[in-house]
């Protein structure tokens, strides 16, 4: 569901930073010894679809993007054979298990905590700890609806290196914070970040994160006990931005945050017939709250 950067190894593995690089080692091991199963993706250029990145599955289908029955948590415990780094007691770094982008990481509490609760303060601490040392692409899928595929706390990190772009809609997201473009035809609320390190990194991150719960009408993490509605996160070095959701399908597409980034993911229940016609867009706005 993301798109592979070129991410190897020597020069520019140091540009990764701390825990992109550490990934990076830990990738080559668990590949070597199946822990890690990277899926096989081939681009599929829509020109309707212009600037975002479109990408068909060529393997086969995980078990995380199929509908049957219940799953297990992944998670508690985890597979030690994709942990990169401990973080404290109460999260962790963990790869991917079946990665679009090498060195796909996962921050996971160590103690069962649920997707579809509200993020808490060490979310924020631990993230802005990680963001600090390898600065990237941060999602949040808060629930199925939402395209979460597990139920047990998790935020994603695309790391990226310096100079590489965010992500496909990085142009119009820097054009909407200028003041220079339309807003999208759904409900999300836009911000800028100013702080990036320490305790006024992560006090931000929270305030931004319940700042645009209030206004997108998803609750009040002191009085609710979970979000009103579905919702995703997206988290550059620059912006902060919240979607509020109906649904993870249309059109054959299942969308979680990274479409709002300009990625998407053909498999074989995608209508790309439909999406050549109406454009991304028009998905998005299908799978997001009205404005």
């Amino acid at each position: 569901m993301t798109l592979p950067s070129e991410l190897r190894g020597g020069d520019e593995m140091g540009g990764l930073g701390r825990y992109g690089t550490a990934a990076l080692h830990c990738s080559d091991v668990a590949e070597a010894n199946g822990a890690l199963v990277p899926l096989q993706t081939a681009l599929e250029p829509i020109e309707s679809c212009a600037p975002f990145v479109l990408r068909r599955l060529v393997s086969a289908t995980p078990k995380h993007l199929r509908r049957e029955g219940p799953k297990p948590n992944p998670f508690l415990p985890w597979d030690q054979r994709l942990e990169v780094e401990r973080l404290g007691s109460s999260h962790l770094l963990l790869l991917n298990k079946f990665p679009v982008q090498r060195c796909h990481l996962l921050l996971i509490t160590q103690q069962w905590r649920p997707q579809s609760g509200w993020l808490e303060p060490s979310d924020w601490q631990q993230l802005a700890r990680v963001d600090a040392e390898t600065p990237g692409l941060w999602f949040f899928n808060s629930c199925p609806e939402a395209g979460a595929s597990q139920p047990h706390r998790h935020l994603q990190l695309l790391p990226r290196l310096p100079n590489e772009e965010i992500c496909p809609l990085q142009a119009s997201i820097a054009a909407q914070l200028a003041g220079d473009e339309e807003p999208w035809p759904w409900r999300y609320q836009l911000s800028r970040r100013t702080q990036y390190d320490g305790p006024a990194a992560s006090e931000e991150l929270e305030e931004l994160y319940q700042e645009h719960a209030a206004r997108l009408g998803l609750g009040d993490a002191n009085t609710a006990e979970r979000p009103k509605a579905p919702y995703n996160v997206l988290i550059s070095p620059e912006w902060f931005m919240t979607v509020a959701r109906v649904k993870e399908h249309a059109a054959g597409f299942s969308v979680n945050a990274l479409g709002f980034a300009g990625y998407l993911l053909l498999t074989g229940g995608s209508d790309a017939t439909w999406l050549r016609s109406n454009g991304a867009l028009a998905l998005l706005r299908s799978v997001a709250m009205a404005p």
